[in-house]
């Protein structure tokens, strides 16, 4: 396990990011709350509010967010957002480090749910986790893990029953902006991430 380090974050990297509640406590409360990231996500990602506020899983009504952001900086090839965690697979495509990505929305969220919570404090535990991906089965298991995590973790019996990842993203006809799918279909081949996804092992914790 590799904990973050800015010298790692270069042009062509893709790294698994992840972090939890402070004390373990949940980041997510209700729905609103995982649309909330996710929008922030998609903002963070360059993508107009416009875009965003069209999909279900991604709109925040009457937002006021700004963040600022260039397009094709990062692209986001998986996602899952548990109660009290979040995992991402996250390409670096620019100069700009993954790390300003991660401070953005981390930030930008951790204000949301303090204004709205009435708490002050520290929202996420410490700082994010980093992990590079350094090869193709590597990436496989690690999108797996990613998508497998609420199966793993009691919330959902099959993947495609939890909404808040990006699993429906590879396994069904209609994308979320926020997802860069490209990759992981060419990886998998076009007609197996469903079934790999399924049986590859993800016994072990990251």
């Amino acid at each position: 396990m590799k904990n973050r380090d800015y010298k790692n974050f270069a042009p062509g990297t893709i790294f698994h990011i992840y972090n939890r509640g402070n004390n373990r406590e949940k980041i997510f409360y209700n729905q609103e709350d995982y649309r909330a990231f996710l929008f922030r996500i998609g903002l963070a990602l360059g993508i107009e509010p416009e875009v965003l506020q069209k999909e279900n899983l991604l709109s925040i009504p009457h937002s006021r967010i700004r963040i600022n952001a260039n397009k094709n900086l990062f692209k986001l090839h998986a996602f899952c957002l548990m109660p009290n965690h979040f995992h991402l697979l996250v390409e670096q495509t620019d100069k700009i480090p993954i790390s300003k990505l991660i401070s953005q929305i981390c930030t930008s969220y951790a204000m949301y749910v303090n204004k709205k919570y009435k708490r002050v404090g520290h929202v996420f535990q410490d700082q994010f986790k980093s992990i590079l991906i350094e090869n193709n089965s590597q990436l496989m298991w690690v999108s797996s893990y990613i998508h497998m995590n609420s199966v793993k973790d009691g919330l959902a019996k099959h993947p495609n029953e939890y909404k808040w990842s990006s699993y429906d993203s590879y396994t069904s006809k209609k994308n979320l902006p926020i997802v860069y799918t490209n990759l992981l279909k060419s990886v998998f081949g076009p007609k197996n991430f469903e079934k790999e996804t399924l049986v590859l092992c993800v016994k072990d914790a990251l």
